[in-house]
């Protein structure tokens, strides 16, 4: 049997303040192509349980530091800072209830992941480079409205269930994660995997992994020490010229 795969020191990178690592993952969520409209948000739990932390609504997330968060309750009213929250982070609310280990939501409609959507589907898992969705990846079938109500997040809450992300239909993604930089890992790895199976579905029939070696493919890729080295270095290429 084959020694199982760590990646232990995989880099130098030093965490930073919540509100900064915030910041950072809305300018990777703006250069990865997440951000075409106001339509996504990012939340973050805050650390004393007062509420949870996002961006102000209409602000570029290109321009995000982290004076440009705001902190609202389950009721989106505003806590601390100044501005007016995105009226769909009350869904949020729903997860961070009923998953007490999700501290980070993300949600958007990136093209490609709008695109797969409307096709009806779950997300294969088709690739090794998206293994960490293998058995982690809900579904949910038909789409509910926009989610600015309590329905909407109890129907896309039962969705996601145990996992990290869910794809929704007619709709995007969630990725609710431990930590911010696991959520935007999930998000961006998501879009790129449905790019690729869109491609693939054009060219021919899609050709699953094996379960078995998407399931340790998962585990590997999931390493807290690989997530936080792939956000540092999306985090470095969001600051770039042009990015």
């Amino acid at each position: 049997m084959k020694p199982r795969a760590t990646v232990s020191e995989l880099s130098d990178v030093q965490p930073c303040a919540p509100l900064d690592t915030l910041a950072d993952a809305c300018r990777i969520l703006y250069a990865k192509g997440h951000m075409a409209s106001l339509a996504g948000q990012i939340t973050w739990r805050d650390a004393q349980g007062r509420g949870y932390w996002t961006p102000v609504l209409g602000q570029s997330f290109a321009r995000s530091s982290s004076t440009s968060m705001i902190l609202v309750d389950d009721e989106l009213n505003v806590l601390e800072g100044s501005g007016v929250p995105n009226p769909a982070v009350r869904f949020h609310a729903w997860v961070y209830r009923h998953r007490p280990d999700v501290h980070a939501i993300v949600h958007t409609h990136p093209r490609n992941i709008a695109a797969l959507s409307m096709l009806g589907i779950p997300l294969p898992v088709a690739h090794m480079d998206a293994c960490m969705f293998h058995d982690d990846c809900g579904f949910l079938s038909e789409w509910p409205g926009v989610p600015i109500d309590d329905e909407e997040g109890r129907i896309i809450t039962a969705a996601l269930g145990r996992y990290r992300s869910a794809l929704l239909v007619n709709h995007g993604y969630i990725c609710a994660c431990a930590s911010i930089e696991e959520s935007i890992y999930l998000a961006v790895s998501m879009e790129q995997a449905a790019e690729q199976v869109l491609l693939a579905m054009a060219a021919g029939t899609i050709q699953p992994v094996n379960a078995d070696l998407a399931a340790a493919a998962h585990d590997f890729l999931l390493q807290p020490s690989i997530v936080r080295a792939t956000f540092a270095y999306w985090a470095e290429q969001a600051t770039m010229p042009g990015s």
